[in-house]
């Protein structure tokens, strides 16, 4: 799943970037997406966290923002959840991508390998709102390439 990893490179890379902000700046509420810099970072990490804890069968965690409405504790709480879904996905993956996952917060299923997709496009979406509200501060975004990135196996954080 080198596009997960992607997104977790790309992810830390939006984390750097937000040191160049205050903190104000990464709590302003903005136009489009789903509100600040700070949230949509938070976003990104519980959508991810409570998909993968669906496809084990496990019940959602709920997170609330305001538990985690710093910089620090967004990376915090992305690094423990990481550390979870790298743990899941050790194990034999390929043998249940086909498998029906039914959760609560939606009525139909998906097989596994559809919430894979999804987890990975959700925040491929999310990383395009950041780069937009970032040329409308005047700075840099993240680069989105992929070609050019030395993606590492899951095993090896």
């Amino acid at each position: 799943m080198k596009f997960l990893e992607y997104n977790w490179q790309v992810r830390e890379d939006w984390f750097e970037w937000c040191n160049q902000l205050t903190i104000k700046e990464l709590l302003k509420d903005r136009t489009g997406g789903v509100g600040s810099i700070l949230y949509t970072l938070f976003h990104i990490i519980d959508v991810e966290y409570s998909w993968f804890r669906g496809i084990q069968g496990k019940e959602d965690v709920i997170v609330q923002f305001a538990d985690y409405n710093t910089m620090e504790k967004v990376k915090t709480l992305s690094s423990t959840f990481r550390t979870e879904i790298v743990a899941f996905l050790k194990a034999n993956l390929d043998e249940i991508k086909g498998k029906l996952i039914s959760v609560p917060w939606d009525e139909d299923q998906y097989t596994v390998d559809e919430i894979l997709h999804h987890i990975i496009v959700h925040e491929i979406h999310h990383v395009g709102q950041l780069s937009i509200w970032a040329r409308e501060l005047d700075l840099n975004p993240v680069t989105a390439n992929f070609i050019g990135r030395e993606l590492k196996p899951f095993h090896s954080n």
